[in-house]
């Protein structure tokens, strides 16, 4: 690969992240066509059942596509969904040349490299591709193992406390640090708490501070349906709310997903939530919950922001967790990035 294929596909994948919080459930993509040394089309993929990045450049690129290089973060899909296959409209415009940064996860779309291959295309792979696969993380854990990505939220002081010992937590870090985690909200497919937040802090659980064209959708984990018939999360567009008891909510879909203990099912939840395509969860609750969601081997990365400041031992930690016998036990993490934020500190890690 030359400095040209990497400088090319850097940029297709700088306009893919132009689709952060638009395109779910479908992958972020952008695609780069170079004849010569000579940019020619560019595009990237806006939403679901609009026209796919590579359609788009090659819209823009017009017959200079003939004999041209596409450049593309993801494998040109190979099959009918809500648009033609990509493969068929860069094989009509005559490329040369197709470099992908990562194949395809998904099993409907496999095959279009070897279509390309097999029609006389150069088609390679593998540029760039730990930047493409960390862009669409979420949908890769989508397709590939039936469930989102989860990320949890946590917001601390210095001594591990997220909210006082009556669960109230507004707020804990600076304006920054909330603003920046808002951008994180905005790119997730849905933002899940649980009852004991609901109650606590009446969160709207909505993105704000940053500019979206779209809210998340709304997750609560109630098992006995006690969300409060005024609550603020009841308002605005609906919500999906799991439970282990049978009932309705105003403005809310209950799905009834009990486990042996007679609380939500955590695992099946998040299957559901994969069947429902979304790609990136986004989770901000209390002690309890986290600590059930980690237990479970639910969670995938945690986003941590710490503020300097104490709450003391009565004050509520960070995940509601067993002891452990000794400290080759606890469960570790791989620290990612760590990062000021205003008077704040981000920590991004994942169970290592």
């Amino acid at each position: 690969m030359t400095d040209l294929d990497h400088a090319m596909m850097r940029r297709a994948l700088e306009l893919a992240a132009k689709g952060m919080y638009t395109t779910t459930p479908n992958p972020r993509v952008g695609c780069v066509i170079v004849k010569g040394d000579k940019v020619v089309g560019e595009g990237w993929h806006e939403k679901a059942g609009g026209p796919h990045a590579e359609v788009v450049a090659l819209g823009k690129a017009g017959r200079e596509a003939e004999g041209a290089t596409l450049y593309v973060n993801l494998e040109p899909c190979n099959h009918h969904g809500r648009t033609p296959p990509c493969v068929d409209a860069i094989l009509e415009a005559k490329v040369k040349r197709v470099v992908a940064a990562m194949r395809d996860p998904n099993p409907e779309a496999k095959g279009g490299g070897e279509r390309l291959a097999a029609a006389g295309v150069a088609f390679e792979h593998g540029l760039m591709a730990e930047e493409a696969r960390e862009l669409n993380i979420g949908f890769v854990s989508r397709v590939r193992r039936g469930r989102p990505w989860v990320r949890m939220k946590i917001a601390a002081t210095l001594d591990g406390r997220t909210a006082l010992a009556d669960g109230r937590s507004q707020w804990i870090t600076g304006e920054e640090a909330r603003r920046d985690g808002h951008r994180w909200r905005a790119r997730a497919c849905a933002i899940l708490t649980g009852i004991g937040t609901v109650k606590a802090d009446d969160p709207r659980l909505s993105v704000r501070d940053v500019q979206t064209p779209r809210q998340p959708l709304r997750v609560v984990v109630d098992s006995r349906l006690e969300i409060p018939p005024g609550a603020r999360i009841l308002t605005d567009e609906r919500i999906l709310v799991f439970s282990a008891t049978h009932g309705t909510l105003p403005n809310a879909e209950v799905v009834h997903l009990p486990n042996a203990n007679n609380k939500v099912e955590l695992p099946k939840m998040l299957e559901e939530l994969a069947r429902r395509g979304v790609n990136e969860l986004h989770v901000e609750a209390g002690f309890r919950l986290n600590g059930s969601l980690v237990r479970e081997g639910c969670v995938d990365e945690f986003l941590v922001y710490l503020n300097p400041s104490f709450l003391g031992d009565a004050a509520q930690g960070m995940l509601d967790l067993p002891g452990f016998e000794s400290l080759e036990k606890r469960p570790k993490l791989r620290l990612l990035s760590a990062e000021r934020v205003g008077d704040d500190l981000r920590i991004v890690a994942r169970p290592a």
